[in-house]
């Protein structure tokens, strides 16, 4: 399942990050600036009293060596060291900090040529508050992440709660919604202006949506007409007996051409409604009926060429569709295959749960299978044939509407492999 970065996490998340950040600095800076000044302290403690010292020592040697609760002095020559603990024996002339078994210390050291003095201040307790300090600090910094935590939950929540309230009123609008049903819901701020947008913006859209759809809807009415017409004329000039052949053949292609733009009329028709033209009355189309109506149609196409046009029927199967989408569908796929098939067969299979198509065309680059849906797309091997390259479309938008699966395929043999399956959820259609 892919993650969805949501506008409310993410505001979520910053006041986390911001809040949580915000603890670090301030428990890193108090911290160090803890640590520095301690140090600072006891060094510069120190090293005055070690320099006080000596200047005592020098107006009075007999003065005692200094001694405190926390801190040691040691003054001795170089050569009697030893009396010196070994940590500090050895330290140069400075301020140092100094680990041993007893615990942690800051040791200022003196090495004049005549004697040396050492100082030594016991900073255990300095390192366990410290420790403490470290321990409240990053108590204090979870404590400030988990409630950055719980005021940008309710920071966000009430941030989002329009853009979320204006999100739901948009899924539950559809074609019937008046204009405005967005706006009145909102206050005049951001939100109210982007309601206030979509409103105009589907307003404009239902606009087009009725117009193309009266468009579409007028055509098909006048285009019914004229096709009438043309069918009824050639019926009764079909019926004359001293019709000849040659006329008699021209008549049929007429006949076969009114009624190809009656099918194309009524499948755009539906297509444009999204309306299957279907109800529970209406009777199963015989899908080999019409595959054999649609294959006599083109063999006029075929003509004395080198490709042969065949019709097998393996199985009978029955549709609830409209005859006009069935041959609109199926008058596409085989037209497409014996106009780019220039000898060989064109083989028509009627089969359980679908209809097959296969040519010995020289089929299709694999890299444009997924194409071949596409408006206006137009492949390599086409062959300079003339064409709009919307049947296809036309084609997957219908098998959409119906619930239909199409599909295309380079067989092994060589040529194309057309699957049209009318029912791909049930298995016996993947026989």
């Amino acid at each position: 399942m892919k993650y969805r970065r949501r506008l409310r996490s993410r505001l979520v998340l910053s006041f986390v990050l911001f809040g949580t950040l915000l603890s670090v600095l301030f428990a890193v800076a108090a911290i160090l600036l803890q640590s520095w000044l301690e140090d600072a302290l006891i060094a510069r403690t120190l090293a005055d009293e070690v320099d006080q010292y000596i200047s005592d020592l020098r107006l009075d040697p007999t003065l005692v060596e200094p001694f405190y609760s926390r801190i040691q002095g040691y003054v001795t020559r170089p050569e009697r060291a030893e009396i010196v603990p070994a940590p500090f024996r050895d330290l140069p002339s400075g301020v140092h900090s100094v680990r041993t078994s007893d615990g942690y210390f800051k040791a200022a050291v003196a090495k004049e040529d005549d004697f040396w003095v050492f100082l030594t201040y016991d900073v255990s307790e300095n390192r366990e508050l410290a420790r403490r300090l470290l321990v409240g600090l990053i108590a204090t910094v979870v404590f400030f992440s988990l409630l950055s935590l719980a005021l940008g939950m309710w920071s966000a929540g009430r941030v989002m709660a329009p853009v979320t309230a204006l999100a739901r009123r948009l899924e539950m609008l559809d074609e019937e919604t008046d204009t405005g049903q967005l706006e009145r819901h909102f206050p005049d701020d951001e939100v109210g202006q982007l309601a206030a947008a979509l409103d105009d913006y589907a307003g404009r859209l239902r606009e087009l949506v009725e117009r193309d759809k009266a468009f579409n809807a007028d055509v098909s009415h006048e285009l019914r007409t004229p096709l009438a017409v043309i069918s009824g004329a050639t019926e009764l000039m079909l019926s004359q007996p001293d019709l000849s052949e040659r006329n008699r053949d021209r008549l049929l292609r007429i006949a076969r051409a009114a009624r190809q733009s009656t099918d194309i009329t009524a499948a755009l028709l539906h297509l444009v409604r999204a309306e299957k033209g279907t109800n529970g009355d209406q009777p199963a189309q015989d899908v080999g009926r019409i595959a054999e109506q649609v294959t006599e149609n083109y063999r006029p196409l075929v003509g004395d060429s080198e490709v042969e046009l065949l019709l097998e029927h393996i199985d009978s199967i029955s549709v609830i569709a409209p005859d006009s989408v069935l041959a609109v569908v199926l008058g596409n796929l085989i037209g497409n295959a014996i106009r780019y098939t220039s000898q060989g067969e064109v083989r028509v299979q009627v089969r359980t749960g679908e209809v097959r198509i296969l040519d010995t065309g020289p089929g299709i680059p694999e890299d444009e299978l997924p194409q071949v849906f596409d408006r206006h797309f137009r492949g390599r091997q086409t062959g300079g044939s003339k064409g709009s390259g919307l049947g296809l479309s036309i084609v997957r938008r219908l098998c959409t509407l119906y619930g239909w699966e199409i599909r295309f395929a380079n067989r092994a043999e060589g040529g194309l492999s057309v699957s049209l399956r009318f029912f791909p959820d049930r298995d016996g259609a993947r026989s």
